[in-house]
This record gives structure tokens, C-alpha cells and sequence, in this order.
């Protein structure tokens, strides 16, 4: 096991700076931690690191390699993940004076299976974490490590993802925080909606532009073919 250090400290580095950059999980983490109740905000971290193991199961299945060569099944892929952050965006620029409630005692409070399962999508559809996957599991990894080693490495992102934003879930539902946004929670929302928003629309634009290149790239007759 102990030749594996180095790759598994080589991932370790490379998730902690992708997890850790600002993009849909911490902009839905940090919208259900200001504006959910914590048992929710915890869910949604949760689902965050359950969402994990579906690149990795499909990753480790090869269908990860696939997906990098079909310009199709990805490009289906990013449309689908920026259309449901669209969703969520408009869900969040609807949010009115009064509307938002950091306080969740007097508010209509979300389902626990809706908090789960917010942050399982937001993460599973997410194509930046596709791309992150692929090449992790293609450049990174040794085609000789065993399976069950990369199995691991999986487990340890999920679980890393997960606790990650438990952290950013408690830190954002301490009283203070919050007292802090009773007057302006429905502008939270509308600042989360408008910044998702741009990452979806950001998403197709790069879908739309690379889908040509991507294109002439793939039919392109390698090197020595003759084709």
C-alpha cells in the first residue's frame, strides 16, 4: 500500500483545491446554510458527498473515458447540468422582501428529502465535476492501481466533499451569521440566483463554442491512419 502514497497525496492536493473553489455546490451550500435550518444545510453537505460517488462510480467503470470521447452523451451532459442550475437560479431570483427567513421557525420549512436530494443533483449534474473526474481518473491515476485502491480514493473525496461542507453548513447556520442576514436574506437569494445564473449560462455558451471544435477534433484522421 505504501506505493500508493504518493498518487493518493497527489489527489488529496488536487480535490482540496477543486472543492474548495467557489462554484454551484458552495453557491447552494451557502444559500441552504443562511436560509434553511442546519439539519438541512447538513443534508444538503450530504448529498454534496453522495453525488461524488456517481463520477467516481462511473469513472471506475470506464464510462468516464466514453464521455470524454463522445461529443454527444458530454454535450448532452452540460446542457442538462446547466439547465437545472437554471432552475434553481430562477428559483432564487423570485425571492421577495419578507420571503426569505433565516429564521425557519415561522417559515415553511424544506423537506429533508428535498435538501438531500438538492445537494446530490446540484453535484451529480455538474459537468465541471465530470471534467474533474475524467481527469483524474485518466491523467492522475495509474491504469495499474488496483481497483479497489481507486475505489478508496473515491470513498475519501466523497467523504472529504461531504465534510467540507458540513463545515461551511455549521459555520454559515451559527446564530451570529445568521442574525446578521435577517434584514437582507431575500437579496442572499438573489445574489445565489444571479451567480448561478451566470455559471449556467456560462455552461452553455462553452457547450455551444466548443461543440464545433470539439467536433473537427474527434474526426480528425490520426497521425499515420492514412484515413
Amino acid at each position: 500500500m505504501s506505493d500508493y502514497w504518493p498518487e493518493f497525496l497527489t489527489i488529496v492536493v488536487a480535490h482540496l483545491l477543486a472543492v474548495v473553489s467557489p462554484g454551484p455546490d458552495f453557491a447552494v451550500m451557502l444559500r441552504q446554510a443562511l436560509c434553511q435550518s442546519r439539519r438541512n444545510a447538513l443534508l444538503s453537505a450530504a448529498g454534496v458527498g453522495a453525488g461524488i460517488l456517481v463520477h467516481v462510480t462511473y469513472s471506475l467503470l470506464g464510462i468516464g473515458w466514453l464521455i470524454q470521447q463522445s461529443v454527444l452523451l458530454f454535450t448532452v451532459l452540460k446542457v442538462v447540468g446547466a439547465l437545472y442550475l437554471g432552475w434553481i437560479a430562477l428559483q432564487c431570483l423570485r425571492a421577495s422582501a419578507g420571503g426569505v427567513h433565516v429564521d425557519t421557525r415561522d417559515a415553511a420549512p424544506q423537506t429533508a428529502w428535498a435538501a438531500l436530494r438538492l445537494g446530490f443533483l446540484t453535484n451529480a449534474l455538474n459537468p465541471k465535476a465530470t471534467l474533474f473526474f475524467v481527469a483524474l481518473f485518466s491523467a492522475v491515476i495509474s491504469p495499474d492501481t488496483p481497483l479497489l485502491v481507486q475505489a478508496g480514493y473515491g470513498l475519501y473525496m466523497a467523504v472529504a466533499t461531504g465534510v467540507w461542507f458540513c463545515l461551511v453548513a455549521t459555520l454559515f447556520t451559527l446564530p451570529r451569521v445568521r442574525q446578521g442576514f435577517n434584514r437582507f436574506g431575500h437579496w442572499v437569494d438573489r445574489v445565489m440566483g444571479g451567480v448561478l445564473l451566470l455559471l449556467a449560462a456560462e455552461l452553455l455558451f462553452s457547450t455551444v463554442s466548443g461543440t464545433g471544435s470539439e467536433s473537427a477534433t474527434l474526426s480528425a484522421p490520426s497521425p499515420g491512419t492514412g484515413q
